[in-house]
């Protein structure tokens, strides 16, 4: 699997478990982007993003297309640095790839809401085995969701690998 494969989650990969008060807030106070006003996320809301980017990781682990078809909007778009690829091609990647993934945790996950469109930002740690051998990347993610009448799925996701030695370790 590419680098591209194991960051996506994108977006996401996080092992299970209970999501604290700290990780369900969204950032604190109110901008104006010029139009666009991001908003404290409810609780609620920012619960179930957290929950969503959890369960696409154990679907990245288990290699589950149907979590994975589920989660993405028609039309989504994923680039890792300079790469870009859209939904069709992210899960055939995902479900197909040489790459193992054995461990992968989302830290620092902020939820920032706008309206029906959220974007959730944090660091991906992703430990597993490859072609070349075992590997240990870390990532800066951007997920961006939206929510429908069917509920949040994720319309685009950036990733940057960060390069090995390199600082702002997730704490």
């Amino acid at each position: 699997m590419s680098r591209a494969l194991a960051a996506i989650f994108l977006l996401g990969l996080c092992t299970a478990g209970p999501v604290s008060r700290a990780a369900a807030q969204a950032t604190p106070g109110v901008r104006d982007g010029g139009g666009a006003r991001e908003r404290d996320a409810s609780a609620s809301e920012a619960t179930t993003l957290v929950r969503l980017e959890n369960e696409w990781a154990r679907a990245l682990v288990r290699r589950d297309a149907t979590v994975f078809r589920r989660l993405l909007a028609k039309g989504f778009v994923y680039t890792e640095n300079d790469r870009m690829m859209g939904g069709g091609a992210v899960v055939r990647e995902l479900t197909a790839g040489t790459d193992s993934v054995q461990f992968a945790r989302n830290k620092n996950m902020r939820v920032h809401s706008f309206g029906t469109t959220a974007v959730v930002t944090g660091w991906l740690v992703v430990r597993g085995r490859g072609a070349d051998g075992p590997f240990n990347r870390r990532y800066r993610f951007t997920d961006t969701w939206v929510r429908g009448r069917d509920g949040w799925v994720i319309v685009a996701a950036h990733d940057y690998l960060v390069p090995r030695g390199a600082g702002s370790k997730p704490k």
